[in-house]
């Protein structure tokens, strides 16, 4: 296999300065796990631990920490949205960080690729709530929209019983259905990112 890197973003809702430890930070390394066991190598930042301003563009001046992360992003094959469930919905993180990716449907180049052309994405959601299905729908177009490419099966999650006190980062292991989709994801995100890693796509002519 070509050697791919795979990027993830922590949209937790905790900075790494919190004591307590993330669900979405556990779920984050049960997937490295896997990537890394097909050759991929892993890096990943916590949203919160930078200054990510509103806004839609790439640099919003003065102080906003996107930029940096904004180029790990396109710079690695496989990009990582890892989050939290709240109130049904992706984590108000999550979403700040969909649209500082907005700015890519204006950065397209002159055959209409967006930056993230030829790159694939993932989700990971973790909650004590439903909602995961939902929460993979809303990113899986957004990440669509600015050019990712969104591989099958590739949403890993675990949502335990609703209003419950159990979380994912209880457990030493995932469960075997978790682990499962773990699999299923990595394989095909590793197989697809290799395909276009090797062939892009062309655009269109003007």
């Amino acid at each position: 296999m070509a050697s791919l890197k795979a990027f993830a973003l922590n949209c937790s809702l905790k900075a790494s300065s919190n004591e307590e430890s993330s669900s979405t930070e556990k779920l984050v390394s049960d997937l490295f796990k896997a990537f890394e066991k097909v050759g991929v190598s892993c890096e990943v930042e916590r949203a919160l631990d930078h200054d990510i301003k509103p806004g839609v563009e790439s640099d919003m001046g003065e102080g906003d920490q996107w930029p940096p992360l904004r180029q790990k992003i396109l710079d690695a094959d496989i990009f990582v949205l890892a989050m939290p469930i709240w109130l049904g919905q992706p984590s108000s993180v999550a979403k700040r960080v969909m649209e500082r990716m907005d700015a890519f449907l204006e950065e397209a180049d002159d055959r209409g690729r967006m930056p993230a052309a030829g790159k694939v994405a993932v989700v990971a959601v973790v909650g004590n709530e439903d909602g995961a299905h939902h929460v993979h729908a809303e990113c899986y177009q957004a990440l669509n929209d600015v050019g990712f490419t969104i591989p099958a099966n590739a949403g890993a999650y675990w949502v335990g019983e609703a209003m419950g006190s159990k979380e994912y980062k209880e457990f030493k292991s995932p469960p075997e259905k978790v682990q499962q989709t773990i699999d299923m994801l990595v394989s095909n995100a590793a197989h697809l990112a290799k395909i276009l890693k090797n062939a892009s796509y062309p655009g269109v002519d003007s």
